[in-house]
């Protein structure tokens, strides 16, 4: 079932909301909701990380590239 969610946004953003919605050809709202899905995300993303990271210098990856180095 779809909820929905009321927000105030201050003239400038709704400016810039505005104006992404006319040059995309999307609805205001399907740009606030990929918006919150992408931030939400990457929220998700940095606290996974950051439960993990232990385990990573445990298996001494200190930085990004030693993980990539690890899985290329």
């Amino acid at each position: 079932m779809d909820k929905t969610l009321t927000i105030r946004i201050d003239k400038e953003l709704d400016e810039l909301l505005e104006e992404s919605s006319k040059r995309s050809g999307r609805s205001k709202s399907a740009l606030v909701r990929e918006a919150l899905k992408r931030q939400l995300n990457i929220e998700s993303f940095q606290q996974l990380r950051k439960e993990l990271l232990p385990y990573g210098e445990a298996q001494g990856w200190l930085t990004d590239e030693d993980v990539f180095r690890e899985v290329s």
